[in-house]
């Protein structure tokens, strides 16, 4: 489940006095055909599959020998070796294919055939763990965006903004990334795109100063979101993260009761060095959700199962492309379809 589903828009109140409003033909919006749920479901599960083909790959050559044949400890091996190929890890590759084992046993499963369908509900489990905290649609919600260099957050900022602008909510854009001139104007130009309302300041400000002044044009302008793209920053560094953690300190001071997020925008390629990046951030500001990008350009997906486990803190996103519309809710079952062969 995304933040999309939480925020659920408030019906305005009806004026039973007030008369119907007469709409032209010129001016009626034209019909459109609702998409079955069904068709939804199995578009969101085809992008999610495609972007996980690299990964995917070295699970598919686990089975490619005698898929009807029977399961052996040689099996099992190969199958750690495909878990860590994935970058799941060592220890988490070994322990998943020893309950896969252990679940196959208890089903009376003996065939290969049968391992994808035992390892995707396990892997969907894990990847359930924790779920987004609800958010009230009667008050201000503030969606920070954290994360290490290059990772991808303005892009993902726009594509939240433009979702939500979507769906009808009021969202305006913090340019919290103050160091980096083409930050600013790289989410000037997104927001020009999407179509809301950007908050920035000069260039090597102090990034709470940007964030505490937004948020009173949130306030002043009757605001749905705020959503604040943060500078780039090595979880290793502790004077930027310190840095991060006033500019949190920041949100809660000038946004007193509003709905806070902290979303960790993980970059797929890095693998292993993801569960570092989640363990550091998520001390620094508690981290309630994980967003993950260019998935479709690596060989290392499976390291967000490592830090889904490790943390508890459910993933919202998935970035699967450039354009506004690139981004797909997540859902544990569509990634656990997408790893393991059919």
């Amino acid at each position: 489940m995304g933040l999309f589903d939480l925020f659920k828009k408030k019906k305005p109140a009806v004026d039973k006095s007030a008369q119907p409003e007469t709409i032209t033909p010129e001016d009626a919006a034209p019909v459109v055909e609702a998409v079955p749920v069904e068709e939804k479901q199995a578009q969101r599960t085809g992008r999610m599959r495609r972007a996980l083909n690299r990964t995917r790959a070295f699970f598919a050559t686990a089975f490619a020998t005698d898929p009807e044949g029977l399961v052996d400890d040689e099996f099992y091996d190969e199958l750690v070796d495909a878990f860590v190929l994935a970058d799941v890890g060592t220890g988490l590759g070994q322990e998943l294919s020893d309950a896969i084992q252990d679940r196959m046993k208890e089903a009376g499963l003996v065939k290969k055939a049968d391992v994808p369908g035992v390892a995707r509900e396990l892997i969907s489990e894990i990847l359930s763990a924790g779920d987004p905290s609800p958010l009230d649609p009667d008050t201000l919600s503030v969606i920070m965006l954290v994360g290490v260099n290059g990772s991808g957050k303005t892009t993902l900022a726009a594509k939240l903004a433009h979702r939500l602008n979507q769906a009808g909510h009021r969202v305006l854009l913090a340019a919290a990334d103050t160091f980096r001139a083409a930050a600013t104007d790289q989410l000037r130009v997104w927001a020009g795109r999407v179509g809301v309302d950007i908050v920035a300041g000069q260039e090597g400000a102090d990034p709470a100063s940007v964030v505490f002044d937004a948020a009173q044009a949130a306030r002043s302008r009757g605001t749905d979101v705020l959503i604040v793209d943060t500078a780039g920053r090595l979880q290793t560094k502790k004077n930027l993260m310190d840095e991060l953690g006033k500019v949190t300190r920041t949100v809660d001071k000038a946004c007193p009761g509003a709905n806070v997020a902290h979303i960790l925008v993980l970059d797929a390629t890095v693998g292993q060095n993801a569960l570092s990046q989640a363990e550091l951030f998520n001390e620094c500001c508690a981290l309630t959700g994980l967003a993950i990008t260019k998935l479709d350009g690596t060989a290392k997906g499976g390291a967000l199962i490592a830090v889904a486990k490790q943390l508890r803190v459910p993933v919202l996103y998935v970035g699967v492309g450039e354009t506004p519309d690139d981004l797909v809710d997540f859902k544990p079952a569509d990634f656990a379809a997408g790893l393991m062969p059919d």
